[in-house]
C-alpha cells in the first residue's frame, strides 16, 4: 500500500473532484454530525469554515491510499484501514471524509481533511513523510497488505508508451497519467527552473510543454504527445494533468529554484572542475568529452549541436540536482569553444604528460593506494609515516591497478601499449613517497604535541580523581593512543616521535591490553577537548558512539569527576538522542510512538515548564537536555502528553527488572539498528547480553537477517582462542566512527573501516 499526502489552501476543488468523479463512493464521515448521514455538501462547509481559522497554505491534507495492482479490500475493511491511517496520523479527530475511486487499475481511496484543529491551531506536520511510510508498514503488516517501499528512492523514469500511432489524447485514459508521472518524477529528480529546461527534459518522453501568457500576465502551460508523424496531438492544460503541474504552481518552483543561495556555489565548483578537466588534456575529442567528464570527474553531460554537427553548448546534469548549460556556468570561459576540445573526426583525446595537473594525479594515485593499504593492515605496529617508507611500487602496484583513476588515466595516454604510465609511476614514487613519509612525519608530531599538551591540561583541571587510583594517568595515555618511558611520551603503536612529559604512577601494561582502536582514541580525544575548552561556548558536536566510551574506557571514565563527567553524559546523550531519530523513522507514527520507541531503549522524557528535556536510565549522574524546538512542539502537540509521560516510568522499571539497564545491553541495541548482525549475534549468543528496543524494532531485525544470523552462531563452534577476539571484536569502534561501513567478517573485529579518503587527517594516530 502507497499513501500519498497534498496539503492545500484551498478545499471545494478537492472536493468538487472527490465527489463527483463517476463511480465514486462515499465509504464514510468522520466528526461531523453523523458518520454516514452527512452531505457532501455539509460536509465542505465544515470542513471549509474550520481551515479557515488559520492561514497557514497548508490547511487542508488531500491524501489517497493506493494498493497493489491486483489486491483487493472490500469497502468495510478499506474503511478501517483509511480510519487507522487516519488514527495514526494524528487526524483522528479532525473531519474527514473516506471516499473510494474505482477509476484505475488501482483500488484505491481518498481522505480530504483539514490540519486546522478546533482551536484554530494547526496539527503538527513534523515528520509527515516519514510517518506515512511507517503508518504504511503497520497497517500492511495488521492488515496483511503487500509492502510498500521504504524510502524515497531515485529511479529511471519509464521510456514506454511510445505514441507512433496514437493521433488524440484522452484525458481519461492512461495518457494523462503516463503526463503525471513523467513530469512530476523530472521535478523530483531536478531542480528545474524554467519552462525551456522543464521542456527539454520531458522530450526524451515524447512530451511536449507549451507555454501561454494571459493578458494578466500570468503564465498558462500545457502538455502534449510527439507522435513521430511530424505533428503533435492535442494539448492538455497543465492544471487538468494535475492542479500541481499548472503553469502558476509550476513557476514557484521555477522560482525557488533559481533564487538559491547555493546556486553560484555550484557553478563555481562546475567551474573549477571544468578547469582541471582542460588542464589535464592537450586535446579532447568532442564525441568524449561526455565519457571524460564521467570518468574523471564523475559529471553527467549531454551534447548539443548547431547547424553542421558545431557543438553549440552542452549541458551538465549536477549532482546538486540542478541542470546546467556550459555556457551559464562561467561568462570568463567558453567552454564549447575551449582551444582543447576538437571537433576534427581524425583527432584524438590525448592526456598532457607534462601538464602540473597530470603530475598531480600520478600523486593521488600514489597517496591514495598508501591510505587504502594501510587501513588493511594492523595499526597498531606502526605509524602511517613509517609504512609509507616500508613499502615499494611493487608492493602497492597491484592496488593502483584496479582503480578506475588508472584504467581512466591509461585509456587517454594514447598508444603506448600500456607502458607510459607504469613508467611513470616508477619514476615519480621514490619522490613522492620521501614527500609524503615527510608530511605525514609532521603531522604526527603536531598531533602527539597537541595530545600530550591535552594530558597536561586534563590533569591541571583535575578532570579526573586520582585521590583512590594513581594509576589514571595511565589510563588516561592509553585512551589517547599513547604510552609513557623515561619521562617521554610516544605513540603505543611507535617510539619514532617522543615529546618530554613528567608524570607519577604510571604502571606498564601488556601489549593485548594497551591497544585501543584508532576511532575510539579520535573520539575519546574530541570528549577531554570538550571538556577542557577554554571557551565554553565554542560548538563541538560529538559522534552518537561517544555515548559507549564508558564502556571502552571503564577505569577512564569511572574516575572523571562530577562535574566534568555530567558535562560529558550531556553532550553524548544530545548526540545519541540525535542519532536515534533517525533510526525512529521506520516505525514513528506519532509523537506517543517516538516517545514509546526511545522508552524501549531506556529512555525518558520529562515536562520542565514548556521545554521536554529527555534522560536515561544509563547515567552515572542524574542529567538530561532540553529537545530541539521543532521536536518540543511535536511531542507536546499531543493531548494526553501527560498520561504518557506517567506510563514511561512502567517502561523503565521493566527494563531494570528484567537486568537490562546496563550500557552494554544499548550497545547491543545500537548495533542492531546499524544492521551489524554479524557482532549481534555474537554478543547475543556467547554474553547472553539482550537488546533495549521495542518489539516492533525487534521484529524487523530478525525478519531482516538476525534470525539466520543468531541460528548461524548457535550452531557454530569456535575455539577459545577465536572467542577471545571476538569477544575483543565486539567493542571495537573505529568502524562506527569511520564513515560508511560494509560489515565483514566478525573474526574482523580490530580493522579500521574508513572509505573516505579525503577525509584522513587525524585516522590513523
Amino acid at each position: 500500500m502507497i499513501g500519498r499526502i497534498l496539503y492545500r489552501e484551498t478545499v471545494h476543488g478537492v472536493l468538487n473532484y472527490v465527489f463527483g468523479k463517476n463511480g465514486s463512493t462515499i465509504l464514510g464521515f468522520q466528526n461531523t454530525i453523523s458518520e454516514f448521514g452527512t452531505t457532501p455538501k455539509f460536509f465542505a462547509n465544515t470542513l471549509h469554515f474550520q481551515g479557515q481559522r488559520h492561514d497557514s497554505a497548508s490547511r487542508y491534507a488531500h491524501i489517497t491510499l493506493n494498493l497493489p495492482h491486483g489486491e483487493h479490500l472490500d469497502d468495510k475493511t478499506f474503511y478501517k484501514v483509511a480510519k487507522d491511517y487516519m488514527d495514526e496520523m494524528g487526524y483522528g479527530e479532525q473531519p474527514y471524509v473516506v471516499v473510494r475511486h474505482s477509476d484505475t487499475i488501482h483500488e484505491h481511496v481518498h481522505l480530504v481533511s483539514t490540519t486546522v484543529n478546533e482551536s484554530g491551531t494547526l496539527i503538527n506536520l513534523r515528520n509527515d513523510y516519514h510517518r506515512n511510510v511507517a503508518t504504511q508498514r503497520f497497517l500492511e503488516k495488521k492488515y496483511g497488505l503487500s509492502p510498500s517501499p521504504g524510502t524515497k528512492v531515485q529511479r529511471d523514469l519509464p521510456k514506454y508508451r511510445l505514441p507512433e500511432l496514437q493521433l488524440s489524447v484522452d484525458e481519461n485514459n492512461g495518457t494523462k497519467f503516463y503526463m503525471q508521472d513523467v513530469i512530476n518524477g523530472l521535478l523530483q529528480k531536478y531542480k528545474v527552473r524554467g519552462f525551456e529546461e522543464l521542456a527539454r527534459l520531458a522530450k526524451p518522453y515524447h512530451i511536449v510543454v507549451r507555454t501561454m501568457t494571459h493578458a494578466s500576465g500570468r503564465v498558462g502551460v500545457a502538455y502534449g504527445i510527439d507522435n513521430q508523424k511530424q505533428y503533435n496531438t492535442q494539448f492538455i492544460n497543465g492544471y487538468v494533468v494535475h492542479p500541481e503541474l499548472s503553469g502558476p504552481k509550476l513557476r514557484t518552483i521555477f522560482e525557488k529554484y533559481s533564487k538559491s543561495k547555493l546556486l553560484p556555489m555550484h557553478k563555481k565548483r562546475l567551474e573549477k572542475q571544468l578547469l582541471t578537466t582542460f588542464k589535464l588534456f592537450n586535446n579532447i575529442k568532442t564525441e568524449d568529452l561526455p565519457d571524460v567528464l564521467k570518468s574523471y570527474q564523475n559529471i553527467d553531460c549531454q551534447l548539443l549541436y548547431g547547424r553542421n554537427r558545431q557543438l553549440a553548448d552542452f549541458i551538465i546534469y549536477d549532482k546538486s540536482g540542478y541542470t546546467f548549460k556550459a555556457s551559464e556556468i562561467s561568462l570568463q570561459h567558453d567552454w564549447p569553444n575551449n582551444s582543447r576540445l576538437s571537433g576534427d573526426q581524425s583527432s584524438e583525446t590525448h592526456i598532457d604528460i607534462g601538464s602540473n595537473q597530470f603530475s598531480l594525479e600520478i600523486k593521488k594515485l600514489i597517496k591514495n593506494a598508501f591510505y587504502k593499504s594501510y587501513l588493511g593492515t594492523n595499526k597498531s605496529k606502526e605509524l602511517l609515516s613509517e609504512f609509507v617508507v616500508n613499502r615499494n611500487l611493487k608492493d602497492l602496484l597491484p592496488l593502483i591497478a584496479r582503480t578506475e583513476h588508472y584504467s581512466f588515466l591509461n585509456h587517454y595516454l594514447g598508444a603506448n601499449n600500456g607502458k607510459m604510465l607504469p613508467k611513470t609511476l616508477k619514476n615519480r614514487f621514490d619522490d613522492i613517497r620521501a614527500e609524503f613519509a615527510k608530511t605525514e612525519s609532521k603531522r604526527e608530531i603536531k598531533k602527539l604535541e597537541i595530545r600530550t599538551g591535552l594530558i597536561k591540561k586534563v590533569l591541571e583541571k583535575s578532570v579526573f580523581d586520582i585521590t583512590n587510583d594513581t594509576n589514571i594517568a595511565f589510563y588516561l595515555l592509553r585512551g589517547l593512543g599513547l604510552k609513557y618511558h623515561h619521562g617521554n611520551v610516544t605513540f603505543l603503536n611507535s617510539g619514532t616521535h617522543s615529546i618530554p612529559l613528567t608524570l607519577q604512577g604510571i604502571i606498564p601494561s601488556n601489549s593485548d591490553e594497551a591497544y585501543i582502536s584508532t576511532g575510539s582514541i579520535n573520539q575519546n580525544e574530541k570528549v577531554l577537548e570538550m571538556l577542557t575548552a577554554d571557551d565554553s561556548t565554542k560548538a563541538m558536536d560529538l559522534n552518537p558512539t561517544s555515548f559507549f566510551l564508558p564502556i571502552l574506557m571503564p577505569e577512564l571514565y569511572g574516575s572523571m569527576t562530577k562535574t566534568f563527567r555530567t558535562g560529558y553524559e550531556k553532550k553524548s546523550l544530545k548526540a545519541f538522542h540525535k542519532a536515534m531519530e533517525g533510526f525512529n523513522i521506520l516505525f514513528e507514527k506519532s509523537p506517543t510512538d517516538y516517545i514509546r520507541l526511545f522508552n524501549a531503549r531506556g529512555f525518558f522524557f520529562e515536562a520542565r515548564g514548556d521545554k521536554i528535556h529527555v534522560a536515561s536510565i544509563y547515567s552515572k549522574y542524574p542529567v538530561s537536555v532540553p529537545l530541539r524546538k521543532n521536536t518540543n512542539e511535536y511531542l507536546s502537540s499531543l493531548k494526553n502528553l501527560d498520561d504518557v509521560l506517567k506510563e514511561q516510568r512502567t517502561a523503565m522499571d521493566s527494563i531494570k527488572k528484567q537486568g537490562r539497564g546496563q550500557l552494554k545491553n544499548l550497545w547491543v541495541s545500537y548495533l542492531m539498528e546499524k544492521q551489524w548482525y554479524g557482532k549481534v549475534a555474537y554478543i547475543m549468543v556467547y554474553e547472553g547480553i539482550q537488546p533495549n528496543l521495542h518489539p516492533e524494532t525487534m521484529e524487523y531485525h530478525m525478519e531482516n537477517g538476525l534470525r539466520e544470523k543468531l541460528i548461524e552462531m548457535s550452531n557454530r563452534k569456535v575455539s577459545a582462542e577465536q572467542a577471545s577476539l571476538l569477544r575483543k571484536s565486539v567493542y571495537a569502534f573505529s568502524s562506527l566512527l569511520g564513515g560508511d561501513y560494509k560489515e565483514e567478517d566478525v573474526f574482523n573485529g580490530f580493522k579500521d573501516e574508513f572509505t573516505d579518503y579525503s577525509k584522513y587527517k587525524s585516522l590513523f594516530i
